[in-house]
């Protein structure tokens, strides 16, 4: 945690910046961790934006098993 774990932070973000923010950075773990399963044909360098996040639900649903799906719809919501 650091010097000041557990303090809350002074950023002020709005409750729907800090969902696309959470949510940006699932799919670029997702993306980073599955790529050999999902995304073998992209480069692995490629940067996950937030335009790019339906894309990686679809095609980990589409590739994907079952715990792929799952997480490919915690994406879509």
């Amino acid at each position: 945690m650091g010097k000041i774990g557990g303090q809350k932070s002074k950023r002020v973000l709005n409750s729907e910046t800090a969902r696309k923010m959470v949510c940006l950075r699932e799919a670029r773990r997702a993306f980073k961790k599955y790529h050999a399963q999902c995304f073998w044909s992209y480069d692995t360098e490629y940067k996950i934006m937030f335009a790019d996040i339906s894309w990686v639900a679809e095609q980990l649903m589409k590739n994907g098993n079952r715990a792929l799906w799952q997480i490919g719809v915690k994406l879509c919501r």
